[in-house]
Parts: structure tokens; C-alpha cells; sequence
């Protein structure tokens, strides 16, 4: 079974790790990819979802004028996140001040690659029907 317990392929790593920054502070990494089978890249690419964002971080961007304003929009960009459905097959490092923050992340990457993986599985199925049984106990759905 696969990361979404319907016989998907997909697979999300995670590896989590740490480094210190140049003042000594402990900055902790996530590592994120996905590795998908070619019925699913065939999916993304028809549907042109390479460029759809799966994760944000400091989404609210500053409203400040003058040059304090473009200080402030350069730091925004800096510490701005974003990871795209083409980051996560290609695989993307995010950066966290400390471990809350790490966990944060892992957990919004994890429920939005499910969430894709949910999109994935109903472009499956343009163009064909799904039967699904409606009542049945899981044991006769999993056959």
C-alpha cells in the first residue's frame, strides 16, 4: 500500500536533520520529495498541476511604503516559503528556527501530499467510471 492506502505508488520521504547557523544557533532541516510512479508524472503533466502550491509559510506579505517597505518585501522573500507540486517530486529542503516549528511543517507537507494524492486519484478517472461499494465492510472493499 502506498502513501494513501489505495494501492497508490506515491511515496512521501521526509528526513528531518540539523545544522548550525553563523552564530552557533541549531537550524533544523526537513528534507521533502515524493516519488511518484509515470502514470502519475503522465497526470501532473496533463493537467499542467506542476506549478499548483501544496505548502506556504508567511503568506502575509507587507504593506509598508518607502524603503522600509522594500526592506521588509526583501526579508518576506527571504523567509517565504512555498512548495509546489513540481518541489515535491523534485524534492525540497525547508529550513525551521527550531523544532515546533520543523514539526509544523512535516505535518501541513504530510496533509497536503494526501490531499494530492487524492487529486491525483480522481484524474484517474476522467473519462471512466469508479465503482465504489457503499455499505460493504472494508475487507470486501480491499478485494
Amino acid at each position: 500500500m502506498g502513501l494513501f492506502g489505495r494501492g497508490e505508488t506515491m511515496k512521501l520521504l521526509l528526513r528531518r536533520d540539523q545544522r548550525s547557523g553563523l552564530m552557533g544557533k541549531v537550524i533544523f532541516t526537513l528534507d521533502v520529495r515524493a516519488e511518484i510512479s509515470s502514470e502519475e508524472r503522465a497526470r501532473i503533466d496533463r493537467y499542467k498541476l506542476g506549478k499548483e502550491i501544496l505548502y506556504a509559510r508567511n503568506t502575509d506579505v507587507p504593506q509598508d511604503e518607502g524603503w522600509k517597505g522594500v526592506g521588509k518585501l526583501l526579508i518576506f522573500h527571504a523567509m517565504n516559503l512555498t512548495i509546489s507540486v513540481n518541489d515535491l517530486v523534485s524534492g525540497k529542503r525547508v529550513e525551521c528556527k527550531d523544532i515546533l516549528e520543523m514539526l509544523a511543517a512535516e505535518n501541513q507537507i504530510k496533509d497536503a501530499a494526501v490531499n494530492f494524492g487524492r487529486i491525483l486519484e480522481a484524474a484517474a478517472h476522467f473519462g471512466g467510471e469508479e465503482v465504489i461499494l457503499i455499505g460493504a465492510d472494508e475487507s470486501q472493499q480491499a478485494a
